[in-house]
């Protein structure tokens, strides 16, 4: 395997680090792993199985290796667009391949709907934005909830907030409010607050990701191939609707990709999705159009 570089960028208020793993094959296309808040580190098995591409995977702005040097306490989509485009062009490879999950994807849609001189191929799997749905003031207020419990409650509270309005399956009521607060508990997450509120997640990403209102009519526009994906055992919770709300409002099918949110995780963080099977479809999508 070729040896993995790590390369520093400044961009407007933060210092990025990135990864470049050189390919063995012939396709000179650099493809870009993205998440956000995930780390590079979420991508080591997705990573794996694309040895004769060149891949590329970065910490986003305040996330791991990748400081903000602004002071913001929060990150908005059109700030990581931003930097994705100086990361790409700091590359000199000309436009990429860009697999986008989860905030990365709403941060990749961003970039698209600016710079979409930069991306080939986009595939924008589960991009967690409320803009479009039909119950999106109920779905935005549960986002602005997680965020609020979590600064005043901490983390464990903050995190089963989240992950209730993650799993939930189908559309939020307009009195989600008033439904019983889920247990950090039950979800095997500490009760007592350690006092610290710089989570990359519930503090500095979730309200900026989830309310952020795709341009479609810029994407539609763009030189870039936009492939909206969702997993197959997704379907009816959050990010999954939105990614074909998404893909609706493109005019273009969802692409059903195997397992669920995380289905390119192999161990990364304790979880597991099909990270084989996974890839496969990746290769199979970002392959169909190859010019």
């Amino acid at each position: 395997m070729a040896e993995t570089h790590t390369r520093t960028l400044d961009t407007t208020g933060a210092t990025l680090r990135y990864d470049v793993r050189p390919g063995t094959g012939t396709d000179d296309r650099p493809l870009l792993l993205i998440g956000s808040p995930m780390d590079a580190t979420g991508f080591t098995t997705l990573a794996s199985h694309f040895p004769d591409r060149t891949v590329v995977t970065y910490d986003p702005r305040g996330v791991g290796r990748s400081e903000r040097t602004d002071g913001a306490a929060e990150s908005l989509p059109e700030e990581h667009a931003d930097d994705l485009a100086r990361l790409i062009e700091a590359l000199g490879s000309g436009p990429v391949d860009l697999f986008a999950s989860s905030g990365g994807a709403v941060n990749a849609l961003a970039l698209v709907a600016r710079r979409g001189d930069l991306v080939h191929t986009l595939v924008a799997h589960e991009p967690p934005t409320a803009q479009l749905l039909p119950d999106r003031e109920a779905a935005l207020e549960a986002c602005a909830g997680v965020h609020a419990t979590y600064l005043r409650e901490g983390w464990g509270p903050g995190m089963a907030a989240f992950l209730a309005v993650t799993s939930r399956k189908g559309p939020f009521p307009a009195d989600w409010a008033d439904e019983p607060a889920p247990s950090p508990a039950a979800f095997g997450l500490p009760t007592e607050d350690d006092g610290s509120r710089d989570d990359p997640l519930l503090g500095r990403n979730i309200r900026g990701c989830t309310s952020y209102r795709p341009d479609l009519a810029a994407l539609r526009a763009a030189p870039t191939r936009i492939v909206v994906a969702a997993g197959k055992e997704s379907e009816g919770e959050f990010a999954a609707r939105a990614a074909a709300a998404v893909a609706e409002g493109l005019g273009t099918p969802l692409a059903v990709f195997p397992s669920h949110h995380g289905g390119f995780l192999g161990g990364e963080f304790g979880q597991h999705g099909a990270p084989a099977e996974f890839a496969e479809t990746l290769r199979a999508v970002l392959n169909d159009d190859r010019g």
